[in-house]
């Protein structure tokens, strides 16, 4: 299983990882925690929606969007928060 990948370089470790091909484009599911004190970097990168992401443990990278995104816990300003990021990306052609 693939346990780190960069999204415009901040590293992600994860605690889940797919890949599949669809329609000639590679579409990835990961899950990852984000404690409280990451809350806003980590909300920020993802409201860029477009991502060089980098796999070293597959030796690859691609551009990306998010096609689906969702989280455990929808407040994290609390000190010592911890939630699950679920995401969707889709590679961009072009």
């Amino acid at each position: 299983m693939v346990k780190e990948m960069y999204l415009n370089n901040k590293l992600l470790k994860l605690n889940h990882y797919n890949e599949e091909l669809t329609q000639n484009s590679l579409s990835v599911s990961l899950e990852f925690f984000v404690t409280s004190e990451e809350y806003h970097e980590i909300t920020t990168l993802l409201y860029e929606n477009n991502f060089l992401v980098k796999v070293p443990e597959k030796e690859y990278s691609f551009q990306a969007i998010i096609t689906n995104y969702s989280t455990s816990l929808t407040n994290l300003y609390e000190k010592g928060q911890v939630a699950t990021f679920s995401l969707r990306l889709l590679e961009v052609k072009g």
